[in-house]
């Protein structure tokens, strides 16, 4: 017969101590190598999706420099095409490069103001000259830590990649 607490035996020493646990000494702790290897195997999943993640983001960040030097030759192609003419401005620097001196001197540039980490002078061309005196500027990568492939500064001011040759 059960008896009530406070009378007798009920509830009996250890009987909670069964159930809601008393830590021993000799129980483990720690994690399994099945835990373990778990993790290492999620951590990999992760590491194979961000590493081409990442290489993508360091390759816009390399293009950002040719954009901006781009928009430099734009501005001064634009400066120069008002202070001659368009037909000037056309037929001096359409298709040329800017590694040119004369076309540097006629942009005003100096010769190290186009050298950036990841191209050089010689990697824009001034692709066309439009009937406003607006410049279409293409890049090409040739330096060794350069991304792969070119873009163009397109008339509307598009920064577009070129389809692979």
């Amino acid at each position: 017969m059960m008896k009530r607490a406070g009378r007798g035996t009920w509830p009996r020493d250890g009987y909670y101590m069964k159930f809601f646990g008393e830590m021993k000494m000799n129980d483990k702790k720690g994690f399994t190598l099945v835990e373990l290897m778990v993790v290492i195997l999620i951590v990999g999943i992760l590491a194979a999706v961000a590493v081409p993640l990442m290489q993508g983001r360091i390759d816009k960040a390399k293009w950002s420099e040719a954009n901006a030097a781009a928009g430099s030759i734009r501005t001064a192609v634009r400066a120069y095409a008002a202070e001659t003419s368009i037909a000037t401005a056309t037929s001096a620097l359409e298709g040329e490069t800017c590694d040119d001196s004369d076309v540097q001197t006629a942009l005003g540039f100096g010769s190290t103001d186009l050298e950036g980490v990841y191209f050089t002078a010689a990697n824009y061309e001034i692709t066309d000259v439009t009937a406003s005196g607006i410049a279409v500027i293409t890049v090409s990568a040739s330096k060794d830590n350069a991304p792969s492939g070119s873009y163009q500064l397109e008339a509307d001011g598009d920064w577009v990649k070129q389809a692979e040759e």
